[in-house]
Formats: structure tokens, sequence, C-alpha cells
């Protein structure tokens, strides 16, 4: 088993900047990459960016730029950085961790106003 714990979200105005966290603890091994995934109302959860274990990244189109992932190998930890934040940011924010089995966190909003 993973556990997923995320923190970091928020309200911010736009062009504002929020970083948010994911630590993971238990059968850490076990994962090839962790992700962040959004979903906002209404709409499907959608993959925002991951990073691999050899440190691969991969962004959605709409982030690129804007958006960095990172990691902290010895926190077992992952990071989202998030800058120039718009409306269209808003949405809840889930850490993923994928390996044999995919795990999720419990979740953060990310609140933009427009």
């Amino acid at each position: 088993q993973v556990q997923l714990v995320e923190s970091g979200g928020g309200l911010v105005q736009v062009g504002g900047s929020l970083r948010l966290s994911c630590a993971a603890s238990g059968i850490i091994f076990s994962i090839n990459a962790m992700g962040w995934y959004r979903q906002a109302p209404g709409k499907q959860r959608e993959l925002v960016a991951s990073i691999t274990t050899s440190g691969s990244t991969n962004y959605a189109d709409s982030v690129k730029g804007r958006f960095t992932i990172s990691r902290d190998v010895i926190k077992n930890t992952v990071y989202l950085q998030m800058n120039s934040l718009k409306p269209e940011d808003t949405a809840v924010y889930y850490c993923n961790a994928a390996g044999i089995v995919r795990y999720w966190g419990q979740g953060t909003q990310v609140t933009v106003p427009s």
C-alpha cells in the first residue's frame, strides 16, 4: 500500500502562484511515476503533470511553461509549482502514484477567481 498526503491548495488571484506538495509513504519502491491530476466541476479528471523515477517529466499543453513538477527523493515528496494561475486552473488537484497499482491522494482544492 502507498499513502499520499497532499497539501498546498487554496484561493489565489489571477496571475498568482501556489505550490502543491504530495508526501508518499508505504511501499514506495513499487512506484514508477508520480503525478498530479485535476478535476473541475462537470469535467473529467485530467493529467496535469507527471514525473518518473528517472526524472522524466510530462505536462499537459494547457500548463506548459507555467507549472513545474519536481521531486525530493529523500522526503518522498512530489511538488507542483503553479505560476501565472488562471481561472481555468480552478479544480480539485489529486496526487497520483503509479506502479502495478495506481494510488490517489484525497485531493486539494485550487481556486482562481475570475
